[in-house]
């Protein structure tokens, strides 16, 4: 009897009440319908695609599309390196690939600069 109705989407306010097949927010006036809330738990994931526009998973092996700088390394990572063994993550400014590169360690990617191998 007692349903727990989710927060305001727009204002985050956690006193929304029914009004027929809608959802009210009485502090910002939002409506909303309940089954346009994006759903929750797995398949609320982000998806993840390379450069090509590939979906990416984790334990891919990719390959670099163009040399990118490394600091502190004179050389780089020169285009067509491979890289085994991906994991996607939450990273900061895009750098959403966590991996270990041959001769350089573990670092973090972003997938615009990877394709799928």
């Amino acid at each position: 009897m007692t349903e727990i109705l989710p927060p305001c989407p727009t204002c985050s306010s956690a006193y929304t009440y029914e009004m027929g097949a809608l959802l009210v927010c009485p502090e910002c006036g939002h409506e909303w319908s309940p089954a346009t809330l994006a759903p929750e738990g797995p398949a609320a994931q982000k998806v993840i695609r390379d450069a090509v526009g590939n979906v990416l998973s984790d334990g891919d092996t990719v390959t670099v599309v163009k040399t990118l700088k490394v600091k502190g390394s004179p050389t780089g990572i020169k285009a067509g390196t491979k890289v085994r063994g991906i994991r996607l993550v939450d990273g900061v400014d895009g750098h959403d690939i966590d991996c270990k590169v041959d001769g350089f360690g573990a670092m973090q990617l972003k997938s615009s600069v990877v394709k799928k191998a």
